[in-house]
């Protein structure tokens, strides 16, 4: 997609402006297609706005990256003398490509760090583990780019001021419909800002097709994976179960891998924003799960090019799935990932999500699937912590901050 000024920005825009301001490196990480480079075209722009020298290149460039793979002083062979009486600002889009990008950012923040500003950007945070050591630490700040939160996908629709009456307040009767129509579309096309600002249906699908079959292939094939096929085929398994448990063994069995290949292609997933997987959460050790985590997926849209159903919400038979899906996205737009939990007996009793280690929801489709009597265990295990129902017709009026 082309750049715009006046292009829609994302909530994480401000952020890392007032960022702008600061000595660290600003480092932009997100699953590909997500919006990094737009974002970084967007500030960028209100820095030239204000006169400040600024270059942007991106490391997809092979002569680029071959220049700046020898030395990172080959820099200066790239851009123009720096002003010493002004900062300048030197965005990289895609500096995992570097080989050493940590070595790179370390050596130009120590020479010209009261000169220079790097506002950098990577695909997957994959890379960022492997490459970016503790040699930048203190030196950098990470923003997460995911796909669009719903609030955002209001934005990127022009429904801005539907977004003032969510999550705690009293959503006027005019305007139901139109925020339930909006939100069945999130749930069934998910975030991804092309996929959200095309109008066509059958446009959307292609273009998550393109996003599953190129990009998230790509992951696959620059992580060295022995089967980038058997990648893809794996996360179609798990857009299948999705909200359920994460049995390793029981998929290595049934795609005849091993253990320890099934749990790096899960680790890739996550590493690439694809998957999120939730721990339980255990006071009890003899009677509570300690270990299987449940998975999710971060964009919905994708799930359900894997899963291969964009059927509208009330005609799914997986929409009780679904909509835990996106209630945990609502979550893990809000909150860390590592504070979202799930409870489960050795019992099999079982409640959907414990945030924070405060508050505790259950997810029902309708409300009626709500039997209070079958949370006895859970409240009298826990009765400092409230139990909360979720449903269809309540979800966008829940306050999820906890």
């Amino acid at each position: 997609m082309g750049y715009f000024p006046s292009m829609k920005k994302r909530l994480l825009f401000t952020q890392i402006k007032n960022h702008l301001e600061k000595k660290q490196i600003s480092l932009i990480i997100g699953a590909r297609q997500t919006g990094k480079t737009t974002l970084m075209q967007q500030l960028q722009h209100g820095i030239n706005q204000k006169n400040n020298p600024s270059f942007f290149l991106t490391l997809e460039d092979p002569k680029l990256l071959s220049i700046l793979n020898e030395h990172p002083a080959n820099l200066k062979q790239v851009l123009p003398p720096l002003n010493d009486k002004v900062k300048t600002y030197i965005f990289i889009d895609e500096i995992q490509y570097l080989k050493n990008p940590s070595n790179f950012l370390k050596y130009h923040y120590d020479l010209n760090v009261d000169k220079v500003k790097f506002i950098v950007s990577g695909s997957s945070s994959f890379y960022i583990d492997t490459k970016f050591k503790d040699s930048l630490a203190g030196r950098k700040r990470i923003f997460k780019l995911p796909t669009l939160s719903f609030e955002e996908f209001l934005i990127f629709k022009d429904k801005i001021e539907l977004s003032s009456f969510l999550f705690g307040k009293a959503i006027p009767q005019i305007y139901k419909n139109e925020l339930s129509n909006l939100q069945n579309e999130y749930m069934i096309y998910g975030g991804y800002p092309d996929v959200v600002l095309e109008p066509d249906y059958k446009e959307k699908q292609l273009f998550l097709t393109e996003i599953a079959e190129s990009y998230v292939k790509k992951d696959a094939l620059e992580a060295g994976l022995k089967h980038p096929d058997a990648y893809l085929n794996i996360l179609s398994f798990l857009s299948e179960i999705t909200g359920s448990l994460l049995n390793v063994n029981s998929i290595a069995a049934n795609f005849r891998l091993n253990a320890l290949t099934i749990e790096a292609y899960i680790r890739l997933m996550k590493k690439s924003f694809h998957i999120v997987t939730i721990k339980p959460f255990f006071r009890n050790m003899a009677k509570e799960l300690r270990k299987m985590p449940k998975v999710f997926f971060t964009d919905s849209g994708l799930r359900n090019h894997f899963i291969n159903n964009f059927e509208p919400l009330m005609l799914r038979h997986d929409k009780g799935a679904l909509f835990e899906n996106f209630i945990f996205r609502l979550f893990y737009d809000k909150i860390q990932e590592d504070n979202i939990k799930y409870w489960r007996t050795q019992k099999q009793q079982e409640i959907d999500f414990i945030i924070n280690a405060k508050k505790a929801f259950e997810v029902k489709f309708s409300a009626s699937a709500f039997k209070p009597y079958k949370y006895a265990a859970f409240k009298n295990s826990y009765p400092d912590i409230p139990l909360q129902l979720i449903h269809y017709e309540n979800v966008l009026q829940t306050n999820y901050d906890i």
